[in-house]
């Protein structure tokens, strides 16, 4: 989900054009989406242009502004789609079995999304700028606030039936410290040579200690 926003330079328009449903339509529509990503790892955000795109995909201008009018809706849809594939992976790894089970379980589990994560978002055609995108250019930051809010509301309803003891609020502020552990993490190692697997362990362990504590 993005915020509608104005159309100047410091508060961009970032709510695309309606989605193409013809088929034709639609492969440009990907296209331009394709080619964006791809040039992110070459220029940067600041560099990256939709004239650039247009060039690079063999579009005119007016071809690409029937679906973004700037290149931060551009970047906004690249970090909807990231953010959802990231969030997919979730209810693969964290159930209500995980939670209610034994806590080397639950750390295996964290273990395991927080690789996940990390190997989605670097083999995401880039994935890397797309993630410093979210957290640097301010008018993006809502798609990635409102992604971990989407996530820290459905976490902590799973961990209503594993502790129905502990307050909501406590478990909201869990689950929200939990998410942007994880996301940390995954920033981490994707700007680093660091192997994933003890990051995800040592991130892994901090994380369920708390539900250890909880259980005490």
């Amino acid at each position: 989900m993005t915020s509608k926003r104005t159309g100047n330079d410091s508060n961009p328009e970032l709510k695309g054009k309606k989605r193409p449903e013809q088929k034709r339509a639609s492969k440009t529509y990907e296209l331009i989406l394709d080619v964006a990503a791809n040039m992110l790892g070459e220029v940067g955000i600041e560099r990256l242009s939709t004239n650039m795109v247009c060039e690079r995909a063999g579009l005119t201008p007016p071809a690409l502004y029937r679906y973004f009018p700037n290149k931060y809706a551009l970047l906004s849809e690249l970090g909807q789609r990231l953010m959802q594939k990231q969030n997919e992976l979730i209810p693969h790894w964290i159930t209500e079995e995980v939670l209610e089970g034994p806590i080397e379980k639950l750390e295996q589990a964290l273990e395991g999304l927080l690789i996940d994560t990390y190997r989605v978002t670097r083999d995401t055609p880039g994935g890397l700028w797309i993630m410093r995108a979210l957290r640097a250019v301010p008018s993006l930051q809502d798609v990635r606030l409102e992604s971990h809010i989407l996530v820290t509301e459905a976490q902590a309803e799973l961990l209503k039936s594993a502790y129905p003891e502990v307050a909501p609020e406590e478990l909201m502020l869990v689950s929200r410290i939990v998410v942007d552990m994880i996301y940390a993490a995954v920033e981490l190692l994707l700007d680093t040579d660091i192997d994933e697997h003890p990051v995800a362990r040592i991130v892994a362990g901090m994380i369920a200690s708390y539900p250890a504590r909880l259980r005490a």
